[in-house]
């Protein structure tokens, strides 16, 4: 019973490492992505990195140092960009989809989605996961 539990719990680790973003060293993010935030952002200063999906997230600014967030595939093309707002910054529609869909619950974050066609979109954090909304705030996906 007892290795039962512990096999369980260590292919339940496995498997959530695996869909989250992972912490990487500076010296480990590819310089073709490193020269393309800086070149993109000349004034990002204090830039952690991330690995999800195969893609390289830099973060920076604010109390969380998270405030903004820019994501490059491994060749330096830009993704997209997070700018952290105020949740009260976000369309109409996504309170309104939030309390129907997750009744009792709150926007605990919030952020500004900008793609690499300039696109806009919105992300509100509820239960820890991320639902991403479009500009007029009607609800696209979780992701």
């Amino acid at each position: 019973m007892k290795n039962t539990l512990l096999l369980t719990c260590i292919a339940l680790s496995l498997t959530t490492t695996a869909v989250t973003a992972q912490k990487v060293k500076s010296a480990d993010v590819p310089e073709s992505v490193k020269s393309a935030l800086l070149k993109k952002y000349p004034s990002a200063s204090n830039v952690t990195w991330e690995k999800e999906k195969g893609n390289f997230e830099a973060n920076w600014g604010g109390k969380s140092k998270e405030d903004n967030s820019v994501v490059f595939t491994p060749d330096g093309s830009f993704v997209e960009m997070v700018v952290a707002i105020p949740i009260a910054d976000l369309p109409p529609g996504v309170a309104t989809y939030v309390k129907a869909h997750y009744p009792g619950s709150k926007i605990t974050e919030a952020g500004k989605v900008t793609d690499a066609k300039g696109k806009t979109s919105y992300e509100a954090e509820v239960k820890g996961k991320d639902l991403v909304f479009d500009e007029e705030g009607n609800f696209k996906k979780i992701d």
